[in-house]
């Protein structure tokens, strides 16, 4: 198993053409260490790039991280928080990392407290 870095996913993930030889030689890593671990600020980052530098839309970014929980050959620091983020990031208006800052607020009982109107929805958070 290795470790990779935001850049180095977004080159896995996305078919970019300006980055045509990263791309090649990240998917070839990818192949060849068979099993890749992704840390939680790796997972973040990459819906950021994804989302900011690359345009995709919430569809296509729940699609990504679908791949990211469904493909075997990635391993996922706390993979319980990176599903239950996934889930309220589907079903809600805030953005993953949003999300994810909830699951581990509500995994130590404490109430999240932003200015996040979107993420202030959510009956765990108190909108300040």
């Amino acid at each position: 198993m290795i470790a990779i870095d935001t850049n180095v996913l977004v080159r896995i993930i996305v078919e970019d053409v300006g980055q045509a030889e990263q791309t090649k030689i990240a998917r070839e890593l990818a192949k060849t260490a068979q099993k890749i671990y992704l840390t939680q600020i790796v997972q973040v980052e990459t819906t950021w790039v994804l989302a900011k530098v690359y345009k995709l839309n919430k569809p296509d970014l729940i699609a990504a991280l679908d791949h990211l929980l469904e493909n075997p050959a990635f391993v996922l620091q706390n993979l319980e928080s990176f599903q239950t983020a996934l889930g309220l990031f589907k079903q809600s208006q805030a953005d993953f990392a949003d999300c994810l800052i909830l699951v581990e607020s509500q995994h130590v009982q404490t109430m999240l407290y932003t200015f996040d109107k979107r993420l202030g929805k959510h009956p765990d958070t108190s909108l300040i």
